[in-house]
């Protein structure tokens, strides 16, 4: 059951409509990186968790915690279009820039080029669950595959590329009311990023998984190639790294750099296909001509036989 509580976690109202900016704001709500996407990842990476009880509320918590982002998100960007783009225009006459292309382009044509038409066609000045060029949220954007580490991972890879989003997001605006609202988005952000690492390192320390993930890779892995570092492009700056020598992360090998790998399997032979699909076979007399079942029987024998003396 999920209650909902009227006020916001957080909110400062913007000094002034900006639907170009709402626009850009679309990106932290329904982008690949954004609030729906790690609402959604950990509620269900936490409705679906098997292991201990701690790590389930923990994904719980933080995916309702989410739920509340958007809903900050989203009022965020119904004030940024609240009586847009009228007042823009009329704001933009004492710019000179803008004032110039009065001379010739209305200037509320101007303004929505360049946001979201959608905001006033599809929503009524309302945000969308869609990124800032209109694509709309998808469901294969998250990440839930019942191995908390895996998840976990990929969590903070998620919050690390959403806080440098936001971040980006605070730089492009001067707005002293958007800045302080992105602000506080920002410090959970971090703290977000600060206990996937710490859950990460407790997950280990628990002996759930080790380095890599799952364990039993191993088990089934070809040990000779689990360390070796494959230069495959042009030049060798690569070896200087920490991934090309010395003991392994996992502590089980040693990296080893391997500076011209060659390949270990043969040139590839791909089965013939089926006649009756006719996709181009390697010969023409391997085509199917007729629809005659007893001609075709037998060069289907034929070619069989022809495989097999090559």
């Amino acid at each position: 059951m999920f209650l909902h509580t009227k006020r916001l976690q957080y909110f400062t109202p913007p000094s002034k409509p900006d639907p170009i900016y709402a626009k850009k704001l679309q990106e932290l709500i329904g982008g690949s990186m954004g609030e729906m996407t790690v609402m959604m990842q950990y509620l269900f990476q936490g409705w679906n968790c098997r292991g201990p009880a701690k790590y389930r509320d923990l994904l719980l918590d933080t995916g309702t915690e989410e739920i509340g982002h958007v809903e900050m998100l989203a009022t965020m960007v119904a004030y940024l279009l609240d009586k847009a783009p009228v007042e823009m225009q009329e704001e933009g006459v004492k710019d000179p820039v803008v004032g110039a292309v009065m001379g010739g382009t209305n200037p509320r044509d101007v303004i929505a080029a360049a946001m979201n038409p959608q905001h006033e066609i599809v929503s009524g000045q309302g945000a969308m669950p869609a990124d800032s060029v209109g694509f709309p949220w998808n469901g294969r954007f998250i990440t839930a595959s019942g191995n908390l580490l895996a998840d976990f991972r990929s969590n903070l890879h998620a919050e690390s590329q959403g806080l440098m989003q936001t971040v980006r997001l605070y730089e492009m605006t001067d707005d002293p009311g958007i800045r302080d609202h992105l602000s506080f988005m920002i410090a959970r952000d971090t703290m977000h990023q600060n206990q996937w690492l710490a859950a990460i390192e407790e997950l280990r320390s628990d002996g759930f998984e080790d380095v890599v993930t799952p364990k039993i890779a191993h088990e089934y892995g070809k040990r000779e190639y689990a360390y070796q570092f494959w230069n495959n492009s042009e030049g060798e700056d690569s070896a200087e790294g920490r991934w090309a020598k010395g003991q392994s992360m996992d502590g089980k090998g040693q990296f080893e750099y391997v500076a011209n790998p060659q390949p270990i399997g043969p040139i590839p032979e791909p089965p013939q296909p089926k006649p009756k699909l006719h996709a181009t076979p390697a010969t023409t007399a391997m085509q199917k001509t007729s629809d005659n079942p007893v001609k075709n029987a037998i060069e289907g024998v034929k070619d069989a036989i022809d495989g097999f003396t090559k």
